[in-house]
């Protein structure tokens, strides 16, 4: 079984007809998502390759094709505004891949999601794909993934795919992979993913891919220590980020002793978690814990 999206997802894509939302959508058709619907306002009642209809506001949308699940691509200014019109839509999971929403847009977003009892990944995230069910709601490279029964979760894209190529590489199958997304604001973070792999009779174990800036690692440390019962690998990456200084994404700055690599190292290994000692030893270290388990 796999978490958030899957073989019952109903995919509507907001900025279909953009650059980016062009490109993104016929990746994620051509892996094998069901995709049911797109929105650009203005342009309602024509059509994305030839069989998606696109619609000019999500409502209608929804209305017209029952869409369950937003991907949203569209600039930053009104992305929030996007996310609100999924929101309000009655879409149950929204995956918001735009980058550099504002941080006061984000934290309002991001409340007004959680009161109504959506789902919001992202903002700034690389999204979801859950590879049995061939399922690909983001910007991840499809062919690097293989069903298995390993989650995986990760504030860095680039090194969700990195661990995804190690994984596959070894013959080790991914059940779900999440991005969460490397902003200070998101509206998921690795407690809500963990607590769903949990959950997942299909998901044995799971690949946690942190970095400096925040505390999300340290709670989901407590997560760990005191709920959740598979193995656990991790990796923390900036360990030699100097303080006050952004490295990558915006939440990865280095702003208190908390925020620092080796916390965030010490809080998982006394959580039970494996510490995967550097980003080309991910595929190693799983084959090595996850192997005697």
């Amino acid at each position: 079984m796999s978490i958030l999206v899957g073989k019952e997802t109903r995919l509507l894509v907001q900025g279909i007809t953009g650059r980016e939302g062009s490109y993104h959508t016929a990746r994620c058709k051509e892996y094998g998502t069901n995709i049911v619907a797109g929105v650009t306002p203005g342009r309602g009642g024509t059509k994305f390759d030839d069989d998606i209809m696109v619609y000019s506001t999500v409502e209608h949308a929804v209305k017209e094709t029952g869409a369950n699940t937003s991907l949203v691509f569209v600039p930053p200014a009104f992305a929030a505004d996007a996310i609100a019109e999924s929101v309000d839509a009655g879409i149950q999971v929204v995956i918001c891949i735009t980058e550099g929403v504002p941080v006061l847009d984000a934290v309002k977003v991001v409340n007004y999601a959680r009161q109504q009892g959506v789902r919001l990944v992202g903002p700034n995230c690389p999204g979801l794909i859950s590879p049995a069910d061939k399922c690909k709601v983001g910007i991840m490279p499809g062919h690097i993934h293989k069903g298995g029964r390993i989650g995986v979760v990760s504030r860095s894209g680039t090194l969700s795919y990195e661990a995804v190529g190690q994984l596959t590489e070894l013959g080790i199958g991914q059940s779900s992979v999440v991005g969460i997304g490397g902003d200070p604001v998101s509206g998921t973070d690795f407690v809500d993913v963990l607590e769903r792999f949990q959950k997942d009779d299909e998901t044995d174990a799971v690949v946690l891919i942190g970095e400096i800036g925040g505390t999300k690692e340290q709670e989901a440390a407590e997560y760990i220590k005191g709920h959740f019962k598979k193995p656990v690998i991790a990796l923390i990456v900036g360990q030699s980020a100097p303080p006050g200084r952004r490295m990558g994404h915006a939440g990865a700055i280095v702003t208190g002793k908390a925020a620092k690599a080796d916390e965030k190292v010490n809080a998982l290994r006394a959580a039970g978690a494996a510490i995967i000692p550097s980003p080309g030893d991910i595929g190693k270290t799983a084959q090595e814990v996850f192997g005697k388990k």
